[in-house]
């Protein structure tokens, strides 16, 4: 399995349940990769989608605590145990974790590889995940991007490999 995610300096991923910036590079890289994919993501991740709908051409996996939360487009499940149920069910290398913080948190153990946008900025954030590069023992990263801008900010393409 694998996870998703743009981080700025601190490992930060929001702030106020949005994404912390917006670059078009990382979007296309986003929407490339998971396309034709499965998603897991938590209840507020979906939510903060436009029109709060699932995403477009994949399958989509919602991990929601209330019991009778339910959307159209979407397989509903109640806990992260029924979410690694559900993904068994499709090749783990196409199954990504979307989000958000809980949600990365409690799914980093399933999963071997990380794709993150490393955004070299601090913003102001509320949600953060763990800093893979502070887990050596357990992570490495495996490749890396020349630098790329988007206006004044740098940011860089890494994948991460569980060891």
């Amino acid at each position: 399995m694998n996870f998703i995610v743009a981080v700025d300096k601190n490992w930060a991923i929001g702030y106020k349940n949005n994404l912390l910036v917006s670059i078009p590079e990382d979007m296309k890289f986003f929407r490339e990769t998971t396309t034709g994919k499965v998603v897991i993501m938590g209840k507020n991740t979906l939510e903060s989608f436009p029109n709060k709908k699932p995403l477009k051409n994949r399958v989509n996996i919602v991990i929601a605590l209330e019991k009778d939360y339910k959307v159209e487009g979407a397989t509903v499940v109640y806990s992260i145990e029924e979410a690694l149920e559900e993904a068994k069910k499709y090749n783990t290398e196409d199954v990504f974790v979307i989000g958000g913080g809980s949600i990365y948190k409690q799914m980093l153990p399933y999963c071997d590889t990380a794709y993150i946008t490393y955004i070299n900025h601090e913003y102001a954030a509320d949600t953060f995940i763990p800093n893979l590069d502070e887990m050596q023992d357990e992570w490495y990263l495996a490749e890396e991007s020349e630098e790329n801008t988007y206006f004044d900010i740098e940011y860089f393409f890494r994948t991460y490999k569980r060891k």
